[in-house]
């Protein structure tokens, strides 16, 4: 009876209090939790990352929380990109959209997944909660089986630099192909080099560091604060990953 029921919120003030439209469909806890405990991990990261006027890429946005909280932080100046391959969810993230007041950043909506390479996939639709949907090759014990299979436009890291404008921060969210996501990322890691917050499986930690620390970034554990001396040698399940020029923006004295 509770499935796909739609409701506003509003987030935390240090978020700008911004209004924000969930459903069930994503998982109850948006339905039912306040806001600041349904991911404090998540909504950590973009406080210790995210500043006035940044532009940041949510990838893998599902409801919008992260995209909602970038929004009050980067405020009327920054910029927003949310990436987003479920049509359910991007109605839903669009509602929220076009809500938003004239002080938080300007919210662009993509309908679309992201992978190693431009082109089309299949995206399986998770029965238990559409938070734990992903790429059918990827995937997890979380998804409580498959609703459905659909064909989803992915692009690439490499190929959005080509037509947005350059990140500070990035949050990665793809349930598993992370890896994929940033080994064919060379101009991405290179040239652009944003603060990532990306979630890590131990199936493919060992590769996900491999790939940012020979990118020179240093990692951080997300659920913790940012302080000198307190880099991981290996990825934890939410990773905070810092290129190595740029950590005096973020790590507290």
């Amino acid at each position: 009876m509770m499935r796909d029921q739609v409701r506003r919120r509003r987030m935390p003030e240090e978020f700008g209090g911004l209004p924000i439209m969930v459903s069930t469909a994503g998982g109850l806890r948006y339905f039912f939790k306040p806001i600041c405990q349904i991911d404090p991990d998540l909504l950590s990261a973009a406080r210790m990352l995210i500043r006035k006027g940044d532009t940041v890429w949510d990838i893998g946005a599902n409801i919008g929380l992260f995209t909602v909280a970038a929004a009050g932080l980067a405020g009327s100046k920054g910029r927003v990109v949310a990436f987003e391959p479920d049509t359910s969810l991007v109605a839903l993230l669009r509602r929220t959209a076009s809500l938003q007041p004239s002080e938080a950043a300007e919210l662009l909506i993509i309908p679309a997944g992201m992978a190693g390479v431009m082109g089309f996939r299949s995206f399986a639709i998770a029965s238990r909660a559409r938070a734990s949907n992903a790429l059918a090759e990827y995937g997890n014990s979380q998804t409580g089986g498959v609703r459905e299979l659909q064909t989803i436009m992915c692009l690439s890291l490499d190929e959005c630099l080509k037509l947005l404008p350059s990140p500070d921060v990035v949050k990665i969210d793809v349930e598993g192909a992370e890896a994929e996501l940033l080994d064919a990322s060379s101009r991405f890691l290179r040239d652009a080099r944003p603060a990532l917050a990306i979630e890590v499986s131990p199936r493919n930690s060992a590769e996900i560091g491999r790939i940012l620390v020979g990118s020179d970034y240093r990692l951080f554990d997300g659920s913790k604060p940012l302080l000198p001396n307190s880099d991981i040698e290996s990825p934890a399940w939410n990773t905070i990953a810092i290129p190595a020029e740029k950590a005096g923006r973020f790590i507290q004295s």
